[in-house]
């Protein structure tokens, strides 16, 4: 099965490639009634919208969304929700000479292996652009989890290997890089700086933390809500890890310091993530990612061409630094639908709003 969709009772298919007409999204499953706006997407959009720091790419998208179905009177009507946002800078001939070349680090030679066909116009599907339908989509589901009171926060710990000492959630819109620290955010910008001018790119490690969610949320084997969320963030190009809670440094603790106690206000220690067992525990959930740096880089590479002759490759053009900040939101989208999912799923087995029937 073509893997385009995403979600069981909140479904998303995401469209569009980086220099075709344009991305979006089709949302299925959504509940009627919900106040939604493209104002409402536009929010979030906004934040990953490229040029708004110094390591974005300098294609100036201005990402305006627009609902094509499913909402009435500025309400959901329980239909297909399609959003669209129109791709108006897209430079195709500024690959044209790449099209015959797998650039390292990119999907070009597997997606070539897989379909015997791809879209060399900026990588196609494989393109960060893809995002945009995910983010779109990821607003919807925001507005659904705030009915729960339910908020997700991504935030930068580290970029570049300059890493965040504090957790200041405060000033996290007060920088480019939405870092907590703002010691360490000037020196990641600095960093940017100097990578940029090298022609190169950098990664790092962006936090994620749901605040508010409900007990219960996921299920007990297949689809814990750990695995769905590793899975859902694993699913983003440029993330190459994902842990939650006490993540690998579990693997160095004992059982007596990795486990939370419980006390009757509730747990003293998160080293669980507010996930037990697959399930949520009404703690918040602290989750990790790996952002591999940015794989178009000026920078002489190794390489072959479509017919396997030797070349070398400098990738020249409008490429991010790194895909910190603007991956943030799109984040805390896709935990935004794992959520708004198990969410929904949980309210068809609690059909009694917690009531067991004996």
């Amino acid at each position: 099965m073509p893997g385009n969709t995403f979600g069981k009772i909140f479904r998303m298919t995401t469209w569009g490639e980086s220099h075709g007409k344009g991305v979006g999204a089709v949302i299925d499953g959504c509940p009627p009634g919900l106040e939604l706006t493209e104002e409402d997407i536009q929010f979030m959009l906004d934040k990953r919208r490229p040029g708004k720091s110094a390591a974005s790419t300098g294609r100036k998208e201005p990402d305006m969304a627009k609902i094509m179905s499913g909402t009435f009177e500025g309400k959901t009507t329980g239909t297909p929700i399609m959003i669209m946002v129109k791709n108006k800078d897209a430079r195709s001939d500024d690959y044209q000479k790449y099209s015959d070349i797998f650039r390292p680090g990119h999907g070009d030679i597997t997606y070539h292996a897989k379909y015997g066909i791809r879209d060399w116009r900026g990588g196609g599907r494989a393109s960060a652009r893809e995002t945009v339908g995910r983010v779109a989509a990821g607003a919807v589901a925001g507005k659904l989890l705030k009915v729960q009171n339910t908020v997700v926060t991504a935030y930068t710990i580290e970029l570049g290997g300059i890493r965040a000492k504090e957790r200041n959630l405060g000033i996290i819109g007060q920088n480019m890089f939405y870092c907590p620290d703002s010691h360490a955010a000037k020196k990641m910008e600095g960093r940017v700086i100097a990578v940029k001018k090298d022609g190169d790119s950098i990664g790092g490690i962006v936090e994620i933390m749901a605040s508010g969610v409900p007990k219960g949320l996921g299920e007990p084997v297949f689809n814990k809500l750990d695995a769905d969320l590793a899975a859902a963030l694993m699913s983003i190009g440029a993330v190459k890890g994902v842990e939650i809670g006490s993540g690998f440094k579990a693997a160095g603790l004992k059982g007596s310091e990795n486990n939370d106690s419980i006390s009757e206000e509730g747990f003293d220690t998160n080293n669980a993530g507010g996930i037990l067992a697959g399930i949520s525990n009404g703690d918040r959930i602290i989750i990790r990612v790996a952002v591999k740096p940015i794989p178009s880089i000026r920078v002489e590479q190794n390489t072959i061409d479509t017919s396997g002759n030797k070349q070398t490759i400098s990738v020249k053009g409008r490429h991010d630094v790194s895909a910190i900040p603007r991956i943030n939101v799109v984040c805390e989208a896709m935990v935004n639908l794992v959520l708004t999912d198990h969410l929904l799923r949980q309210r068809a087995i609690n059909l009694f709003d917690g009531m067991r029937i004996p």
